[in-house]
């Protein structure tokens, strides 16, 4: 059995981008993310991989696209004002296909807000920040250990479905020190992007396939690809035909479709029998499950969603278990994001209750069940 270590939630993603593979890391010093860019300047040097502290958030995004496009992963953290300069670059990612991982700390704003505070203002941002419909993941990890498998399972899904994956969570969660079982390579399961097999003449680097992703040419191995972030063919050049363009947008959007069973996680708390349901994440959804747990001690009928992956939003799983609901509750640190999701979502003749806090606070468990219970005398 492996010792345990007590470890802060940055320092966590960082030794879990190492064990995932992870080579190369580019970014810029910015609270409360800064321990990730400390953890990986000395921890890539071990193992020959590169750390540059770039000029900026815009030369960094950039710097981590060059990287991955020459074959290696790699990883960028940031925070709300650092994440709003990446994304015409993430909106590029998502366009060329390149994989990639950024780690996006949340603290309070808008513009430079509040640096040291926790804030879960950037749920809309992580999905639709760059233009266009675009594909990207998004995973909310609530704990040190989670912080360390949701990155690997970041690298894991940007790999096999050539897409940008975003690891959001809140100030807390990333300085908070617990105890977790650090594991190696040897430990954990790691995937890597398809390499192409097929001849340089037969090569078509952006090719339809059957799980809608196309395989990647190695580069230095002759295969010669044309990346843009146009609107481009199989080939990979630049097209305005509207069948074509169609065929490759719709390829973009339904890999991840195609690929929800792969994507999708969340976790369930004492929800079988709930009349009201909250929702939460991070740090928040560690409160509502306190709060859970107290109101079934007062014989209140509670239980907790707790998106893991918050973008594709597991729609199908959460309607399943808020079709019994007769209320849902969603506690998150702005000014109301997640609910527009849950409001969409929830069947008709539900209620839906927004708890927002947008001090620099965090949401407690006696604000929480102090909610559960008006709702429940209410009701």
């Amino acid at each position: 059995m492996r010792p345990r270590h007590s470890v802060q939630g940055n320092h966590a993603c960082a030794l879990a981008a190492v064990a995932a593979g992870c080579r190369f890391y580019a970014g810029y010093p910015i609270t409360p993310s800064s321990e990730v860019a400390e953890k990986m300047s000395s921890e890539l040097p071990k193992v020959g991989g590169m750390f540059i502290q770039m000029e900026d958030e815009i030369a960094s995004m950039g710097a981590v696209l060059g990287a991955s496009m020459g074959g290696v992963k790699t990883l960028t953290a940031t925070s709300g004002p650092g994440f709003s300069l990446k994304q015409e670059n993430l909106g590029y990612a998502s366009m060329a296909e390149i994989p990639c991982v950024v780690v996006n700390v949340m603290r309070g704003g808008p513009s430079t807000g509040m640096p040291t505070r926790p804030s879960q203002g950037d749920v809309m941002q992580a999905r639709w920040g760059s233009h266009g419909d675009h594909p990207i993941i998004v995973l909310t990890p609530a704990s040190v250990d989670e912080i360390f498998t949701e990155t690997v399972r970041a690298y894991n899904l940007s790999e096999l479905l050539r897409v940008p994956v975003v690891l959001l969570y809140d100030e807390v969660i990333g300085h908070l020190v617990e105890s977790i079982d650090v594991r190696g390579p040897e430990d954990l399961e790691v995937f890597d992007r398809k390499w192409t097999r097929a001849s340089p003449e037969q090569f078509l680097p952006f090719a339809a396939t059957d799980d809608g992703v196309p395989e990647m040419a190695r580069p230095g191995d002759g295969y010669r690809t044309h990346t843009t972030g146009l609107t481009h063919g199989e080939n990979g050049f630049p097209t305005q035909d509207p069948a074509e363009v169609d065929r490759v947008m719709r390829r973009l959007l339904g890999k991840l479709e195609r690929n929800r069973s792969l994507v999708e996680s969340f976790e369930t708390l004492a929800c079988d029998d709930a009349d009201i349901l909250i929702v939460a994440f991070g740090i928040a959804s560690r409160a509502a499950r306190r709060a859970v747990k107290l109101a079934r001690q007062r014989g209140i009928k509670v239980g907790l969603f707790r998106p893991i992956t918050l973008w594709p939003f597991p729609e199908q799983a959460f309607v399943e278990i808020a079709a019994s609901a007769n209320q849902v509750l969603v506690p998150e640190m702005n000014a109301g994001q997640l609910c527009l999701e849950i409001e969409r979502l929830c069947p008709p003749g539900t209620g839906v209750s927004r708890m927002n806090r947008i001090d620099g606070e965090s949401i407690t468990p006696t604000e929480i069940l102090q909610r559960v219970e008006a709702l429940e005398t209410n009701d």
